[in-house]
């Protein structure tokens, strides 16, 4: 299994011979090293309905034939604009083909702003277990710290997490390296920070609280499994 970091949030999962996309804001984010143009994906898998995180989605579903994961609300929202979805809410999971999809409480928002100015709401936001080829990966999308973080730490042997540490919209530096505390993951990379100026933060200082677990990838940097 390869994963490999695309700047904010995006992250890519190459496994069992698919390319799988977490939250692919290309089109318009400064950090990307990506091009929606010449991005092949067979699966995305999305946690919430903010556009920096579903971002070009669309396209590339229509593009690709690629198969859309995402919390029920979000995914009826996409499949009325002719997208292959898969609908799933919080707590439940999924064995694809291409590996197990989880969905974890995430504490955030989950809207759709229209350019007509109208706000659609897309369901409760979630964060994204997979599991594939004996690995667990854990996304947290957007979220605040919280609680059951130690339960997910409980239930999962999770070998990556990727933790906001932006602040101001997620949680800061501070509240996620308490969150990888609990979390016991044996990797944790940080993600969804200077994109924009209000999420400015510094990934070292981050991992340098991490006592050894922590990982600062690049635009553009993988690991393997």
């Amino acid at each position: 299994m390869k994963l490999t970091y695309h700047g904010h949030s995006v992250v890519k999962i190459e496994t069992n011979g698919k390319t799988i996309l977490i939250d692919p804001f290309i089109t318009g984010n400064p950090k990307t090293d990506l091009k929606a143009e010449d991005v092949k994906v067979d699966v995305i898998l999305l946690t919430h309905g903010h556009n920096d995180h579903v971002g070009d989605t669309v396209n590339l579903a229509l593009r690709n034939n690629a198969l859309v994961v995402a919390p029920y609300e979000l995914a009826t929202y996409l499949s009325w604009q002719g997208v292959n979805v898969h609908p799933m809410h919080i707590g439940g999971s999924f064995a694809f083909e291409f590996g197990k999809v989880k969905l974890t409480q995430a504490f955030h928002g989950s809207s759709y702003v229209e350019e007509n100015k109208q706000i659609v709401y897309t369901g409760m936001p979630s964060g994204i277990m997979f599991t594939a080829e004996g690995k667990t990966i854990y996304h947290a999308g957007d979220t605040a710290l919280f609680s059951d973080m130690k339960l997910l730490g409980e239930l999962h042997d999770i070998d990556v997490a990727f933790l906001p540490i932006g602040d101001n919209f997620t949680m800061g530096p501070e509240e996620a390296a308490i969150a990888a505390k609990w979390l016991k993951a044996k990797t944790v990379v940080p993600i969804h920070y200077n994109t924009f100026p209000v999420i400015e933060q510094d990934p070292h200082r981050f991992v340098a609280m991490l006592e050894g677990v922590g990982k600062v990838l690049n635009v553009g940097e993988s690991i393997e499994l």
